[in-house]
């Protein structure tokens, strides 16, 4: 690892519970992340799952209208960060689900910071193994807009995302 940054096992726990869809009770499938966000360590040593800063399966609907809308909400204007986005979306054929991998890395963050989140993307993205989709977003321009998201998920044969037309 370029910048010798360790991945906490909680990262890698919370990443196979969001990958794992095995068919759950209606009250586990609740507390589902459908996302989260990490981030450095104060010491810059390990990357750690964010506090608070995640949407469960189970607040859509109820504090969340909007998860997409949410989850950009909750990306900080001035600092880089890691997400797992685990988005819903159809295409003509069929609904489907998948795990996006995002590296925000706003052009207000400080250098050092995008440096450092920059060569420990490795670390962690070898951690997220199985993972197709891949998204480096650089402003709230790259992500406010859904259709982009769904570009990255399968072109233009995506029809919804989060069941909202695009």
């Amino acid at each position: 690892q370029a910048s010798g940054v360790t991945v906490n096992d909680e990262v890698i726990r919370v990443f196979n519970e969001m990958k794992v869809r095995k068919s759950s009770t209606h009250d586990e499938v609740k507390k589902r992340k459908k996302a989260v966000l990490f981030c450095l360590s104060e010491d810059r040593k390990k990357i750690i799952v964010e506090e608070g800063k995640q949407i469960l399966v189970g607040d859509i609907g109820e504090t969340v209208d909007d998860p997409y809308a949410c989850f950009v909400k909750l990306l900080p204007l001035n600092d880089c960060r890691y997400g797992l986005y685990d988005a819903t979306y159809e295409t003509k054929e069929s609904k489907k689900e998948d795990l996006v991998f995002i590296f925000w890395a706003p052009e207000s963050a400080p250098l050092k910071s995008k440096m450092i989140y920059a060569s420990s993307k490795d670390a962690i993205k070898k951690k997220f193994t199985g993972i197709k989709h891949e998204w480096q977003v650089n402003g709230l321009d790259d992500i406010q807009d859904r259709s982009t998201l769904a570009e990255k998920l399968g072109g233009n044969v995506v029809v919804s995302l989060e069941g909202k037309p695009l």
